[in-house]
């Protein structure tokens, strides 16, 4: 073979090797970028979404102040993404946990109530409490209210017929020999959402209000009202459930790590917004802004915390008499519903035991 020719054969062998070093390289390239795709998606695949129902108000400080500082984003984890909605009153957020449309909410005992009796029980569970008071009776300064007596023939609101303060409020007047006109009464008890109840005291259309805070503070600031009654003074030691955590029963028996360390947050959160409560209050102003375009005026806000409790503490019972409130206004059917299913405090008291606290009942 001649020289020429070997060098030709030995460039062409070199080419060949060089041609499938190349195709090698790419090769790996696309098998490590398909690999990486599925990690990728698998990873989005393995999120889990948990929907959370609050409300943009002071009663709610947990689910608010730990929105605006990500403190439940920060327990749950990368793996779990949260969504929020936002509600006016519970019998919304009810609704809604019926749909699918949410995992779990804050909410008003009677709501939850109400949401357990049309289940059957299967619906939901209550596994914490958040908020203990916050909720007044406030009339117009020149309504022509001064004693009980005076609420025949008055128009009152409550933010939904059936919430907590509606059940109160039908509670409180059957407690004075009255009735609302749906129940053959001359007291008419008008459902309106909370910033309604403030521009129809302004327009002199509106009485009263069993109203939550900072609701009330409102109503006694900004619409010409007076307090007339808080409601804490109606319970024993001044404590009742204003605000509670529910979850779905779903949720909880297909994922109790999750709501464990949700709760485990909630309870961080409770103890966190009661030993810094002016920077709590701060943050959770800037949180009822941001949902509801207007903060609260710092003396409002003030007045307004002052009437309430941020507590883990279901307070379980004070609902079981709200219970019997709701059922004698006639939204629970005919017979007393048994509620000994509603309450699954276990995680709530590991998470206590852990923390070397008393559990509650």
């Amino acid at each position: 073979m001649s020289r020429k020719l070997g060098q030709k054969l030995l460039t062409a062998k070199i080419a060949k090797q060089r041609r499938r070093g190349i195709v090698v390289r790419i090769t790996q390239f696309f098998v490590c970028g398909f690999l990486l795709f599925l990690t990728l998606t698998g990873s989005l695949q393995a999120q889990t979404t948990i929907r959370v129902g609050a409300f943009p108000n002071i009663t709610h400080a947990q689910p608010m102040i730990g929105k605006a500082n990500g403190d439940f984003e920060k327990a749950m984890g990368p793996s779990v993404k949260i969504q929020w909605t936002s509600f006016n009153a519970g019998p919304s957020a009810i609704e809604a946990l019926f749909a699918g449309a949410i995992d779990m909410t804050y909410i008003g005992p009677n709501p939850a109530i109400t949401g357990y009796v049309r289940s059957g029980g299967g619906a939901l569970r209550v596994v914490a409490g958040a908020a203990s008071g916050g909720a007044s009776l406030v009339v117009r300064n020149d309504s022509g209210i001064q004693k009980p007596e005076d609420f025949h023939g008055k128009k009152v609101a409550s933010p939904q017929m059936g919430n907590t303060q509606d059940v109160a409020l039908r509670a409180w007047l059957k407690a004075h020999g009255m009735k609302s006109m749906d129940k053959g009464g001359d007291v008419q008890v008008v459902p309106l959402a909370n910033p309604d109840q403030l521009t129809l005291f302004l327009k002199k259309e509106l009485d009263a209000a069993w109203a939550p805070e900072p609701w009330a503070t409102r109503l006694i600031r900004e619409g010409n009202g007076r307090l007339f009654l808080e409601e804490r003074d109606l319970w024993p030691q001044g404590q009742f459930v204003t605000t509670h955590l529910i979850v779905s029963a779903k949720l909880l028996r297909d994922h109790p790590d999750l709501v464990k360390n949700w709760i485990r947050a909630h309870v961080e959160l409770t103890d966190w917004i009661n030993a810094h409560q002016p920077e709590a209050k701060r943050i959770l102003n800037q949180q009822i802004q941001k949902e509801t375009g207007k903060a609260l005026p710092p003396a409002v806000l003030d007045e307004a915390f002052a009437r309430l409790q941020v507590t883990y503490d279901p307070v379980r019972n004070s609902l079981l008499t709200s219970a019997r409130s709701a059922y004698d206004a006639g939204f629970l059917g005919k017979q007393m519903p048994d509620l000994s299913k509603m309450y699954d405090l276990t995680l709530l008291n590991q998470i206590l035991a852990e923390k070397g606290r008393k559990a509650v009942q």
